[in-house]
């Protein structure tokens, strides 16, 4: 994995909870990735509501509940270590699935919040066909995106299903930054669905849990 790579960070040695079928007899798996100050548990509870039979759930935990310490919009020098930590943790989930048997292009990635974010900006600094990515109010880390610092060497998502949806008016993720997130993943060959909700805040609503549920289906029914 070559993202996260490199000596163990303050979220290396923290649990990663568990649920939906047993990773031994799953067929495929979703890797949930918590908000600031959440919980892994809480990931889980979110999980069980798009999740079918067959779909391990892995949800790996931040140190204080934390993956990095300041606005996702910053610098990405000034969340680091915990921003490259958080990377590798979802690498270490997505390893755990595979040593299962279970096939990357058969894990989805799902996050919320920080954890959208972190998600987001994993499948874009390691492209390959994964199962699908959910970021619910979420995007592309840094103060500003450079398209050139994902697309070179022609990345290829090879179609991963991605869904991003927010707020229109969220009071940390800008609207613009959906939009630039959006862009560089289709320029990654990525099937993008992008939702913006009128008014909505921060949170997770039933049409984004029903999308998301329609992408966890497909992980088993295809």
């Amino acid at each position: 994995m070559s993202v996260g790579d490199g000596a163990d960070g303050p979220h290396q040695g923290q649990p990663l909870v568990t649920g939906g079928t047993a990773l031994e007899d799953a067929e495929a798996a979703i890797v949930l990735t918590h908000g600031r100050g959440a919980t892994a548990q809480g990931m889980i509870q979110i999980a069980n509501e798009v999740g079918r039979e067959g779909v391990a759930f892995l949800a790996p935990q931040a140190a204080r509940k934390t993956w990095y310490p300041n606005s996702f919009l910053e610098p990405v020098e000034r969340n680091e270590p915990g921003r490259t930590s958080g990377l590798r943790a979802i690498g270490d989930a997505i390893s755990e699935a595979n040593d299962a048997g279970i096939p990357t292009e058969r894990v989805m990635l799902m996050g919320f919040s920080q954890g959208a974010c972190l998600a987001s900006e994993f499948v874009a600094r390691d492209p390959r066909r994964y199962g699908g990515l959910a970021a619910l109010s979420g995007g592309l880390i840094g103060e500003d995106v450079d398209p050139d610092d994902y697309l070179a060497d022609d990345p290829d998502l090879e179609e991963t299903p991605v869904f991003l949806g927010c707020s229109d008016v969220d009071p940390h993720i800008p609207e613009e930054r959906v939009h630039e997130t959006a862009d560089v993943l289709e320029s990654m060959n990525a099937d993008v669905t992008k939702r913006l909700y009128e008014g909505m805040g921060h949170g997770v609503n039933e049409d984004e849990l029903e999308f998301v549920s329609g992408m966890v289906a497909d992980l088993v029914d295809d």
